[in-house]
């Protein structure tokens, strides 16, 4: 496929991971390590990636040579739902900024990290990337669609404008460390996560559902994300963005019954159908990226188990203190 050029090499060079404190972004933190390269990163409360000002003047101070986008504001669908607002302008002003300062500084190569709600919500299933821009997007989290359609039009934009080497990649449904618990903005996994933990220390109750049971999803595991974004950056440079996917998906039952094994409890499941179900499915076509010889090494249950650990071990005692 078109897109491929001589690698980029990520060995000697400084490399800044926008976001490092998220999930993707800390994932691309571990994944980095065995790099050789310098990994930089920057504190909110440092740099509020939504002040034009302050991103540009700590850009030009730290000059890096490679950018990670994976800064964002971010959550499911009740967050996305009551702060609309929130979604859209801080995710707008983020990328924004980010790009159009890594142009100002001659960073060598950007990957923007966007998302599979992108799509249009009735799009043909498995979604391919040319599905972007075909039909209307899924109601409950267009806000944050947007924003992200909008970073990818701006890496292209950048692209022909002024030949800047910028990517971008849409991952879909994501899960594992650093994740996000708090069941009023948590996504599904995790939120199904701290539920059965509930369920499994109280030894009594049921694990509620959001929706009907019925809607498809595809999960990958962040630091299988993590080692595609660093494989995107090193081998493709195409003004296409690339899906990220592992190609399996299960319904939203399945995978509450998948947790409830992997955790180890016994609980009957009440689905609530007054909540949304969001879109009815949703499954990439990833064979773009699969066929440039990447591929998912983390199945589903060790995924979980390994998401698990990560709650008992950090998040109960984040919650706690």
């Amino acid at each position: 496929m078109t897109g491929f050029r001589t690698p980029f090499h990520l060995a000697g060079k400084r490399v800044w991971v926008a976001g490092h404190r998220g999930m993707v972004g800390s994932a691309l933190v571990r994944r980095l390590q065995s790099e050789n390269c310098e990994v930089l990163t920057v504190a909110r409360d440092i740099v509020d990636m939504r002040r034009q000002g302050a991103v540009e003047g700590w850009m030009a101070d730290r000059k890096p040579d490679a950018v990670f986008v994976a800064a964002a504001t971010v959550g499911g669908i009740y967050a996305n739902d009551t702060r609309p607002a929130d979604f859209l302008y801080d995710n707008l002003a983020i990328e924004a900024n980010i790009i159009e300062a890594s142009r100002q500084t001659g960073v060598g190569k950007l990957l923007f990290l966007g998302s599979s709600c992108i799509y249009p919500r009735l799009a043909p299933q498995p979604m391919s990337e040319d599905a972007l821009l075909t039909g209307a997007l899924e109601p409950t989290n267009q806000w944050y669609a947007v924003a992200k359609i909008a970073g990818v039009m701006l890496c292209q934009a950048y692209r022909r404008q002024h030949g800047c080497d910028f990517i971008s990649a849409m991952p879909t449904n994501l899960y594992g460390p650093e994740d996000n618990f708090d069941l009023a903005s948590s996504h599904v996994v995790p939120a199904l996560i701290a539920k059965a933990h509930a369920v499994k220390t109280a030894n009594d109750g049921e694990i509620v559902v959001w929706g009907t049971g019925t809607p498809r999803r595809e999960l990958l595991h962040v630091d299988d994300l993590a080692d595609a974004l660093v494989f995107l950056m090193k081998n493709y440079s195409g003004e296409q963005h690339i899906n990220v996917g592992t190609g399996s998906e299960l319904t939203i039952r399945e995978l509450a019954e998948t947790i409830a094994r992997v955790i180890g409890v016994e609980a009957r499941l009440k689905f609530d159908p007054s909540k949304p179900d969001g879109a009815p499915r949703k499954l990439l076509n990833s064979e773009k990226l699969l066929s440039m010889g990447w591929a998912p090494k983390i199945g589903l249950e060790d995924g979980l188990r390994n998401a698990y650990a990560w709650y008992l071990d950090y998040a109960l005692g984040k919650a706690r203190a």
